[in-house]
């Protein structure tokens, strides 16, 4: 037996998947995987069979045609075309997340190119695709030029495509946006987003901090619950920032969106605290509040939070607000208008 790559096109009409496959068993040829791209000429249909040693290429291309199968495409395939489509597109993903310069080989392997091109100017108008051609945009810099004689790229291929170059974009901007933290005691931290991957250290943050630590950064209560952990490292409308020393999380600083104000805590592991990481991780959420849609940025913290009270004094708190054993203090965005103005300054 020998494994073959068939594509072709039937009318997107009820039963006529059925005949072609039909035609295909008349041969003893049996289908090992199957997809349906949808498009404005039909159903294409992209089969990986097995079929006995003694059919041809023209042989098959016959049994497509008694199928009412056009346009067909029939090549030898590799044992790694067993792979089904989903799979392949996670495996280039998890590449992608190790290597961010592999995106011109993971264009290849996912759509069985013939080359890929790349080019340092900036795709001209949008990304697109042709029968023989795929344009897409580098996110660092520059396009890509996708070639493939046979068979003609569909549209879930070029979806697929530009998924893999918005994941690429995706790592480069958080790669971007990684900094390296020097402490005055000459310790070095990586300060960047946090990411929903980050659970587990930050879980082992939580459990190396002190009753009396977590009790400052969650107003009196215990770690956070597994859901409430996940809103917290990927927060709509706001940021998270890890800061990571080897491959241990010692610190996370959150801003959450309440409107167009914006809710700041941080949580130091005990052995790390009065460094000044909770100072320049504010002061990092602070810049991205800045770039953002909010107002004001707003904290609040216990009233024996002396450490958490001095950390947003050196940054300029202004407006504080007492309620028994809470305070809250108001930080302003620069070049937005204050907040409560009226509100006693934190002393």
């Amino acid at each position: 037996m020998a494994l073959w790559r068939i594509r072709a096109t039937v009318d997107d009409r009820p039963g006529y998947l059925s005949v072609l496959t039909a035609s295909l068993a008349l041969r003893s040829v049996n289908i090992l995987a199957v997809q349906v791209h949808t498009t404005e000429a039909g159903a294409v249909d992209d089969f990986l069979v097995d079929a006995p040693d003694a059919l041809t290429e023209a042989d098959l291309l016959g049994a497509i045609a008694r199928g009412r199968g056009r346009d067909a495409f029939v090549a030898r395939a590799e044992a790694e075309g067993l792979a089904d489509q989903p799979t392949r597109a996670l495996v280039l993903a998890g590449r992608l997340v190790h290597d961010q310069d592999a995106l011109g080989e993971a264009l290849v392997a996912l759509l069985d190119a013939a080359e890929v091109r790349w080019r340092p100017e900036p795709l001209t108008g949008r990304p697109g695709y042709d029968d023989a051609r795929m344009t897409l945009a580098d996110p660092a810099g520059g396009s890509y030029e996708v070639l493939r004689s046979r068979p003609a790229f569909t549209p879930a291929e070029f979806a697929r495509a530009q998924a893999l170059v918005e994941l690429s974009g995706t790592l480069l901007r958080r790669h971007q946006e990684q900094t390296t933290l020097l402490l005055p005691d000459g310790a070095e931290l990586t300060v960047r987003p946090a990411a929903a991957e980050d659970a587990e250290a930050v879980r082992e943050l939580h459990a190396r901090s002190s009753a009396a630590t977590l009790a400052g950064r969650y107003l009196g209560g215990g770690a956070p619950s597994e859901a409430r952990l996940s809103r917290l490292l990927e927060p709509a409308g706001g940021r998270t920032l890890v800061a990571v020393s080897g491959d241990r999380v010692v610190a996370m600083a959150s801003l959450l969106a309440e409107g167009d104000l914006g809710e700041i805590a941080i949580l130091v592991e005990d052995c790390w605290q009065r460094r000044g990481i909770g100072t320049a991780l504010l002061r990092r959420l602070r810049a991205y509040a800045e770039r953002g849609r909010f107002a004001a940025l707003v904290a609040h913290t216990g009233a024996d939070n002396v450490a958490m009270l001095r950390t947003l004094k050196r940054l300029g708190a202004g407006p504080a607000d007492r309620d028994g054993s809470m305070i809250s203090v108001t930080l302003a965005v620069p070049g937005r208008e204050s907040v409560g103005d009226e509100t006693p300054a934190l002393s």
